[in-house]
């Protein structure tokens, strides 16, 4: 049988001002001005629609200091996506850029690592570093729904639906998963934090906020053996995204087709 074609959009919501040394785990010398942008991403086929990952919100924005450019939820507005009808999320992490407005979604499954749930919620958020990204409201929002049977875990490499694929990487936090989907142009890889930045992945200079740096680097290379070429590999949080791939007509703040050819390589 052959896999469905998805048309894939990643949808920017917020940014941050940051610099190179902010980006590295080893010091820059070359420092200067590296600004991080906040994306969901939508997979979407005649038969299904699967949002990937629900942002952060106003409280969030504020309390951390992010410019929020809209509510994610009014970024799925401007691909047809209605957040109250959608039927399947993936969270790639629990961070709290990745997991929060987990409400508005109240029809939906959530799509989580097993390993992930139990880093979010055991003994390692002890400690304050390895806790900074997490909000403990966005956690307890994803063991409610454990609790109301809307939570999916997976243990490992999963297919969620014809041509949607979880690879679970780790590195970044324990239970990291990236997204392989099937569209037009062939296997596309959704890093999310596996690799923030192209230059994380591309140069094997590992992004700082990490819990397993030999797993961050072995998942680069897996990344990209599973993609059909290196320019299927989307990073999370890399403002180059919307730089390389069209955008879609009429959107302001930004909207890449990830289904489409990249319209300059490097």
């Amino acid at each position: 049988m052959s896999l469905p074609q998805y048309e894939v959009y990643a949808i920017r919501y917020a940014t941050h001002e940051r610099t190179r040394n902010d980006n590295f785990i080893f010091r820059d010398a070359h420092d200067g001005p590296m600004p991080i942008d906040f994306f969901v991403w939508v997979l979407r086929s005649p038969e299904r629609t699967i949002l990937v990952d629900t942002g952060f919100n106003e409280v969030a924005a504020k309390a951390r200091q992010r410019q929020l450019l809209r509510h994610p939820v009014d970024g799925l507005k401007a691909v047809g996506v209605d957040a109250a009808s959608v039927r399947d999320v993936v969270l790639t992490h629990l961070h709290y850029d990745h997991a929060g407005n987990i409400g508005a979604f109240p029809a939906a499954t959530f799509h989580v690592q097993e390993a992930e749930v139990n880093y979010a919620t055991g003994r390692c958020m002890c400690y304050e570093p390895m806790r900074h990204a997490y909000s403990v409201d966005d956690v307890v929002d994803v063991v409610r729904n454990v609790y109301a049977d809307r939570v999916s875990f997976h243990n490992g490499d999963a297919t969620i639906a014809p041509g949607v694929e979880l690879l679970l990487i780790g590195g970044h936090t324990m239970g990291l998963q990236s997204v392989r989907v099937h569209t037009r142009r062939g296997w596309v890889v959704l890093a999310s934090d596996a690799s923030h930045y192209y230059e994380n992945m591309e140069r094997q200079k590992p992004f700082p906020i990490v819990y397993n740096v030999a797993a961050m680097l072995d998942g680069h290379r897996r990344l990209h053996a599973l993609a059909d070429s290196p320019d299927h590999v989307v990073p999370g949080h890399d403002p180059e995204v919307l730089r390389r791939y069209p955008n879609l007509p009429g959107d302001a703040v930004g909207i890449a087709c990830l289904h489409e050819a990249p319209k300059a390589t490097r």
